[in-house]
């Protein structure tokens, strides 16, 4: 397995991959907090959810199996080089199982809040239902030569497609009523300190390994970035540029002033434990002069 080559590059990799993982789940929050408030979920578009919980779900398929799998690990390694570090880290799986939890609970909030005339479209129902067939017929292509590793790259790029789609229904249904009401910004300003965090965690590995397959190995991981962070932008556009609200009131309410503490508090202490952790492990293994895994920050014996 690779090694680290610099402690420094090493602890910025692991903060980083924390805080993407602790902006990106706790993004779900405030959309959650917001349809709780109104007790309706009239401005979400619901498409934008059902297509979500698609995107992750195929999401966690590939994390778990390319962080669980040896078989899938060692596929890779052949592909790839054998002193490559595997693209998913604990964080990954974690997000994935997170989001697709959250994401079932934000639609059992639309079938119990109000939703006026607003529906899933046919055309959502059509795509997931095209999305998850295909999967099928990758499971029955790869079984009988045992290309797993193809086959999760295959859930890689159904979620990379989901996430390029899901976020049009927002952006379209915003333009036609010339609202964000109804939309939670929190949601995007997080989802968006996530995606900036995500694509440096893979710049930091990258660099310390003096090789960017990190980024053509998990192709994925790095369209979702860059995707994210384009209509991240996009929403922060409408939202505060071209349909920007009138608001009666403008200080944060309680909850967010809590849920902005609550997310700093475990940004710095994550940072502060995995530092400590990571240069203990420093330590150990010198004095044991023993090289440190780059995966799980052990010694290799």
């Amino acid at each position: 397995m690779a090694s680290w080559n610099s402690v420094t590059l090493e602890v910025l990799s692991s903060v980083l991959g924390w805080i993407a993982f602790a902006a990106w789940s706790i993004s779900f929050y405030p959309q959650i907090i917001l349809n709780f408030r109104r007790k309706s979920v009239i401005g979400l578009n619901f498409d934008f959810v059902v297509l979500n919980l698609t995107k992750h779900s195929s999401y966690l398929i590939y994390n778990a199996s390319l962080f669980f799998s040896s078989v899938v690990q060692r596929q890779y390694r052949e592909k790839y080089g054998f002193n490559q570090i595997i693209p998913v880290a604990a964080n990954d799986v974690a997000f994935s199982a997170h989001a697709v939890l959250v994401t079932a609970f934000t639609l059992f909030q639309i079938a119990i809040y109000d939703r006026g005339n607003q529906k899933v479209s046919k055309t959502s129902i059509a795509i997931v239902s095209v999305a998850w067939l295909s999967a099928v017929v990758c499971v029955f292509i790869a079984l009988p030569s045992h290309s797993w590793l193809w086959l999760v790259s295959c859930f890689n790029t159904l979620q990379v497609v989901m996430t390029v789609i899901k976020y049009i229904p927002q952006a379209v249904m915003n333009f036609q009523l010339k609202s964000t009401v109804g939309f939670s910004i929190g949601n995007i300003l997080l989802d968006l300190l996530g995606g900036v965090a995500n694509y440096g965690q893979m710049a930091v590995q990258s660099i310390d390994q003096n090789s960017w397959v990190n980024f053509y190995g998990n192709i994925g991981k790095t369209l979702l970035s860059l995707v994210s962070i384009f209509f991240d932008l996009l929403f922060i556009l409408q939202h505060y540029v071209l349909y920007r609200a009138k608001k009666v009131d403008t200080s944060p309410t309680p909850d967010t002033e809590i849920l902005a503490v609550c997310f700093a508090y475990h940004v710095f202490q994550v940072a502060y434990l995995e530092t400590a952790r990571l240069y203990s492990t420093v330590d150990s293994c010198v004095a044991q002069q023993q090289p440190r895994d780059v995966e799980d920050g052990g010694c290799i014996l």
